[in-house]
């Protein structure tokens, strides 16, 4: 199995539980918000659509000169959270479709990005793209904190959990 293929089993497997934790969110709960300074479900939720936006960016070297100040918001999540849901399948599907045309050279080019607070560094393209799954892997699991807060019923990740037993 060659690296690109690697990457993008694991890419669609953790996508897959992913959207497992994300359907079976309570969809009138979208506005929990454990604390003032956190995002809403609903807006923590878009981030996974945020990111392959971000991938995007990264994969062509959009960051080489630091990151822009004052640069544009990303759009506002939907309301709907169906809609929500289905931005990000779309957008999971159209970043898996630019990993899969890459050649291993496309694969090995440098990219820049932030490495630490406030600090830029260059990476692989590779590199990047496991950076940002580890990401949407650490935001789900603050998904699943939202999801207890929210009455929901956290499925298994990993392995049981008290709402979903294996033995």
């Amino acid at each position: 199995m060659s690296a690109k293929e690697a990457f993008l089993k694991t890419y669609d497997e953790e996508h897959g539980r992913t959207m497992r934790l994300l359907r079976a969110f309570p969809a009138d709960k979208l506005e929990t918000r454990p604390s003032p300074k956190l995002k809403t479900a609903r807006e923590l939720a878009w981030v996974f659509v945020i990111e392959r936006g971000l991938g995007t960016k990264l994969w062509n070297d959009e960051f080489a000169k630091g990151v822009p100040a004052g640069g544009s918001p990303p759009p506002p999540a939907p309301q709907n959270w169906n809609d929500l849901l289905g931005a990000i399948e779309k957008a999971h599907k159209d970043f898996a479709q630019m990993v899969r045309k890459a050649s291993d050279d496309d694969l090995q080019k440098k990219t820049h990005f932030l490495v630490g607070p406030k600090k830029m560094g260059e990476m692989t393209r590779m590199d990047a793209l496991w950076f940002l799954l580890h990401d949407e892997i650490h935001h789900r699991g603050q998904f699943s904190i939202y999801q207890r807060i929210a009455g929901g019923k956290v499925p298994s990740i990993y392995g049981p959990t008290a709402d979903e037993q294996w033995f």
